[in-house]
């Protein structure tokens, strides 16, 4: 009896190999295979083994400081646009800055948003991230509506004490984990936009599950995973059945308090402003989402603000620590504002107006770091790009991070180095005026303005402008209409952030510590830094 079950199993287990397989071989073909009629028109490239492809050599690449030979070794095989197998199917990669912004622009036409089933079962159906069309316009809407408008006193002032709180923890000589600090601080402005909750055990609890649940995004969700709670997929998917209990009682009681109510919000009724995106939530066009629907919303954009975010700031003060003249001239930027303030005085729009070599460095900590590697799209479409036809369904991945560290488009590309974008910003604003003064002072015609403005600025500058600065190359952010909404609120945060730092504490690395790019952008320690106080005060 024992044998039979075993030969049954056995057979079981040798269909479903063969069953993978031919899906596998199938997958050479693509899914419009016998449509294209020759395969020769996909973009050329291997699908490594069967039924994992090239996916263990993309994660074990990602997995170390230098992850870049995986792509740059099928760029010199294949051209800034090649084919893989990773995450269960075949994917086109492009390291094509051009193809990129065609695939950004895209967005909705041509090609829609496609992550691998792991994140799109964690963040919800209904995530800003995954949601397609008006569904989409209407949430990328919203939110810009709430964390779009960083220039309002009271979230400047809020993200300021936030920041100081956070430090005042600190101890005058004290050894910290700079990512979790900074973890902290964008999580609990985060849940303060959400839910208009104030740190607290509440806060705490919620943001070590999100921990395990952003663990997952990357994982394998094979069946009965939910039934394996040592897996890290297992594990994801409980974290996110808490976190979203947990957001889901918060805004069940606001439903309950806003019929109770008549319809209004509490006595806050005909105010202009809503005080966190759940009120906004209740209120837009009538009331009609759902409570599912708010809560994958609320759930999707606490990933994107906290974990984003953080890592930004981190990145930025090992780069600047890795760069001393750098620091110097953080410093003595934030010293200048902090001299005209006053100790005490908290940060203004103003202020961080007044911070260009600081907007610098995070520029280039965007670029050099790449928090965000790139963006998923799955073709609408057959997609014709130069000799190549991308068949209707096939995933695309554009690689940001491919883009940024190639040294055609940045000198010395994978240095740090803010001082590019003082270069590079400068040759902007004076072709700028020099366009200006042709164009509208002196009545030049546009044709003849601009070939003014190209004989005075060097052809070497004009061209490393043209590259850097154009939408095609620079995009931290993404862009077209899936642009992030938060982007101006983030380097507003590590700003203030930065400037707290910088003007309260010097500090050294306790060890060494490494970037990896996978699941996510992170150093493996969490960068542990001794930090010493060097104000007598912090209030």
């Amino acid at each position: 009896m024992a044998a039979a079950a075993l030969l049954l199993l056995a057979a079981a287990a040798a269909v479903v190999v063969v069953a993978m397989v031919l899906r596998w071989l199938l997958l050479l073909g693509g899914p419009a295979a016998g449509r294209l009629g020759k395969r020769a028109l996909m973009p050329p490239g291997s699908t490594g083994l069967p039924l994992i492809g090239e996916t263990l050599r993309l994660i074990s690449a990602y997995k170390t400081p230098n992850p870049e030979p995986f792509i740059d070794e099928r760029v010199a095989r294949h051209g800034g646009v090649f084919t893989t197998h990773v995450f269960g199917e075949r994917t086109v990669f492009s390291a094509d800055p051009a193809f990129n912004r065609l695939l950004l622009a895209a967005e909705g036409r041509a090609v829609h948003s496609s992550y691998p089933s792991s994140i799109a079962t964690l963040l919800g159906a209904r995530s800003l991230l995954l949601t397609r069309g008006a569904a989409h316009k209407r949430l990328h809407s919203l939110t810009l509506t709430r964390l779009g408008r960083p220039a309002s006193p009271p979230l400047l002032a809020h993200i300021d004490r936030l920041v100081l709180a956070t430090m005042r923890q600190w101890e005058p000589a004290a050894t910290v984990r700079l990512m979790d600090e900074a973890k902290k601080i964008t999580f609990n402005l985060t849940v303060k936009q959400l839910v208009s909750i104030e740190p607290g055990p509440w806060t705490e609890s919620l943001r070590r599950e999100y921990v395990k649940l952003i663990d997952g995004f990357f994982s394998i969700p094979f069946p009965l995973a939910n039934l394996l709670p040592f897996t890290t997929y297992g594990q994801a998917l409980k974290a996110r059945k808490k976190v979203a209990g947990a957001l889901r009682e918060v805004i069940k009681k606001r439903m309950e308090e806003k019929a109770e109510n008549g319809g209004s919000i509490g006595d806050d009724e005909g105010k202009k402003e809503k005080k966190d995106m759940v009120e906004e939530l209740l209120e837009a066009e009538g009331g009609s989402f759902s409570e599912e629907e708010m809560v994958d919303f609320c759930l999707s954009l606490l990933v994107a603000g906290y974990e984003t975010t953080s890592v930004l700031m981190t990145l930025a003060v090992k780069f600047l620590t890795e760069t001393p003249a750098a620091l110097a001239e953080l410093k003595e930027e934030h010293a200048n504002i902090r001299d005209m303030k006053g100790k005490k005085q908290p940060l203004e729009w103003s202020d961080y107006k007044s911070m260009p070599f600081t907007q610098c460095v995070i520029n280039e900590t965007l670029r050099v770091g790449n928090i965000i590697s790139g963006v998923f799209r799955r073709a609408n479409t057959d997609i014709h790009y130069k000799d190549y036809t991308i068949p209707k369904g096939c995933k695309i991945f554009a690689s940001f991070r491919a883009v940024h560290l190639n040294n055609e488009h940045y000198e010395n590309a994978r240095t740090f180095n803010p001082w590019r974008w003082q270069v590079l910003l400068g040759a902007l604003c004076y072709c700028y005026w020099v366009y200006l003064f042709n164009y509208v002072l002196c009545y030049k015609s546009k044709m003849h303005a601009e070939a003014i403005c190209n004989k005075f600025v060097p052809v070497q500058i004009n061209n490393k402008l043209q590259n850097a600065v154009g939408a095609n190359i620079f995009t931290p952010f993404g862009g077209g209409p899936r642009l992030c909404p938060g982007y101006e609120l983030a380097r507003v945060v590590v700003s203030i952030f930065l400037h707290h730092l910088v003007t309260r504490f010097s500090w050294e690395e306790t060890e060494e510590d490494r970037l990896v790019f996978f699941p996510t952008t992170r150093t493996l320690k969490g960068y542990p830094i001794n930090l010493r106080l060097l104000s007598e005060s912090i209030c």
